[in-house]
C-alpha cells in the first residue's frame, strides 16, 4: 500500500506512541526485572506482556489501528510451531498476546540491552547467533524441542527479515524442520501489518490489520522443505492483500 504524506496528525500521533510506548518499556522493564524472575514460567509471561497489551491499547487508541483476527479457532492447546509472514515489528508486540505463554527466536544480542534485554531474557527465548550458519540452527532445533516439551509454541519469522507489505519473501526451513523433529503440526499466519507499520520509519497510519490463521498442518511423514512450502503458499493465497 502507498501512503500520502502523512497529515500533521498523524505525524503528532506517532511521536506520541512512539515516546509513550518507550517510556512505558523502560519504566516497566524495570519491574519486570525485579518481580518477573521471582514468578513462575506461565505468570512471568502474562506479568511481561501486559507493556504488550499496553503498546497494542496505544496503537489502537492514539494510531487508530484497529484489528481484523481470522482463524483464532486454529491455534491448538498442544505444543507447535507457529510462522508468520513479517513485515513490521507489530506482529511481534501481536502475537505475544495472541498466544500466551509462548517462545520467539531472538539475536543474543537483543538480551544485552539493559533492562529491555534483560526482561525478554525472562522469557526464555530461543537465543541464537545468526552469524554462525550452521551451528545457529542446531541451537534452534535443540532449544526449541526443548520449549516444546516444556508445552510451549514456538513463533518463528522464516523470511528472517522485514518485507515490504504485498511481498512474501524466502522462507528458510528452521521452523519446519523443528516442527518435523519434535513431531508437532505447523500453524501459518498471514498479515498486512505493513500497511500500518511500515519499515524504517516511525510514522504509524491508521488503518486495520487482518490477521489470518491456518488450522494445523500436519509434518508427520512429510519434509521439512514439503511444509514450508505449503506454509507458504497458505500466507500467499490468505494474504490480506
Amino acid at each position: 500500500m502507498q501512503h500520502d504524506t502523512p497529515s500533521l496528525s498523524i505525524k503528532v500521533r506517532s511521536a506520541l506512541f512512539f515516546v509513550l510506548y518507550n517510556l512505558a518499556g523502560i519504566i516497566y522493564s524495570f519491574f519486570c526485572v525485579i518481580v518477573g524472575f521471582w514468578l513462575p514460567m506461565r505468570p512471568r509471561h502474562r506479568f511481561i506482556n501486559q507493556w504488550t497489551h499496553l503498546t497494542m491499547w496505544l496503537d489502537r487508541h492514539l494510531n487508530g489501528v484497529k484489528v481484523k483476527l481470522e482463524g483464532a479457532h486454529n491455534l491448538p492447546d498442544t505444543p507447535c510451531v507457529v510462522l508468520s509472514n513479517h513485515q513490521s515489528s507489530w506482529e511481534t508486540f501481536f502475537l505475544q498476546t495472541l498466544i500466551c505463554p509462548q517462545t520467539t527466536v531472538v539475536k543474543r544480542e537483543l538480551l544485552w540491552i539493559p533492562f529491555f534485554g534483560w526482561g525478554l531474557a525472562l522469557l526464555n527465548p530461543i537465543r541464537i547467533d545468526r552469524s554462525k550458519g550452521n551451528a545457529a540452527l542446531k541451537s534452534l532445533l535443540k532449544q526449541g524441542k526443548e520449549r516444546l516439551q516444556q508445552g510451549l509454541p514456538v513463533v518463528i519469522f522464516p523470511e528472517g527479515t522485514r518485507q515490504l507489505p504485498g511481498t512474501i519473501g524466502r522462507f528458510n526451513h528452521g521452523g519446519t524442520m523443528l516442527a518435523c523433529q519434535a513431531g508437532v503440526p505447523v500453524v501459518a499466519i498471514s498479515s498486512n501489518s505493513g500497511d500500518c507499520w511500515p519499515k524504517g520509519t516511525w510514522i504509524r497510519y491508521p488503518g486495520t490489520i487482518t490477521v489470518r490463521i491456518s488450522p494445523p498442518i500436519g509434518t508427520e511423514g512429510k519434509k521439512a522443505q514439503q511444509v514450508t512450502a505449503e506454509v507458504q503458499q497458505w500466507i500467499q493465497e490468505h494474504y490480506p492483500g
